[in-house]
C-alpha cells in the first residue's frame, strides 16, 4: 500500500471525466486508487504494479497529462522529479529568475529541451519533472541541472546535441 498527497488542483486530472482516467490507471497496473478531495491518495496495489502505480499518480501530481505518466507503464521509461528550491536557496527573486530560465521565453527552452532528448518535461509549482526512456532521460536530467546551475541555453543544448548523438551512435552499434 502506498499513501502519497498530490496538489488539490491535480485531483481533477487523475480522476478523469466520469472517473475514466483512475479506472484506466487501475486496470493497466492492477491496483485499487482511493482520493479524496483534498488530494490524499491511497494504492493497494502489489508488488511492481503497486510501484508503477505510484509513480504514475507521482507523476500526474506533478503535472503531467495523464496519457504521458501512463508511459512510465513501459519497462524502459523512467520519472524524476528536481525541487528547483535545490537551486535557488531561500531568495524567492533568485527562484523564479532561475524557474524562467527554464522555462524560457514563451516555453521555448523547454521544448528545445524535450524536442531533443525526446522526454517530457512538466514545470509546476517548486519542482520540475520529467518522463522518457532512461538514456535520453539522464542525459535531459544533466541538461535541466545544467541551466539550473546558470550555464548558457546555448552550451546547454550543444551538451544534449552532442549526448544524444553518442547514444544514437551506440545503439546503432549494438544492432
Amino acid at each position: 500500500m502506498y499513501l502519497l498527497k498530490i496538489p488539490k488542483s491535480r485531483v481533477g486530472c487523475l480522476i478523469g471525466k466520469k472517473g475514466i482516467t483512475k479506472r484506466l490507471i487501475e486496470k493497466n497496473t492492477k491496483s485499487s486508487i482511493r482520493v479524496n478531495k483534498e488530494g490524499e491518495v491511497e494504492i493497494n496495489g502489489e508488488g511492481y504494479e503497486g510501484y508503477i502505480c505510484e509513480k504514475i499518480v507521482k507523476a500526474i501530481g506533478r503535472g503531467f497529462n495523464p496519457e504521458v505518466a501512463l508511459n512510465l507503464m513501459q519497462e524502459n521509461y523512467g520519472f524524476e522529479v528536481i525541487d528547483i528550491r535545490d537551486y535557488s536557496g531561500k531568495s524567492k527573486k533568485k527562484f523564479y529568475r532561475i524557474k524562467s530560465r527554464l522555462i524560457g521565453e514563451g516555453g521555448r527552452s523547454r521544448r528545445v529541451i524535450e524536442r531533443l532528448t525526446n522526454c517530457n518535461i512538466c514545470i509546476f509549482g517548486k519542482t520540475a519533472s520529467l518522463i522518457g526512456e532512461f538514456e535520453n532521460l539522464s542525459i535531459a536530467l544533466k541538461g535541466v541541472e545544467k541551466l539550473l546551475r546558470g550555464s548558457p541555453h546555448g552550451s546547454v543544448y550543444g551538451f544534449l546535441e552532442r549526448e544524444i548523438k553518442k547514444v544514437r551512435k551506440e545503439n546503432k552499434m549494438r544492432r
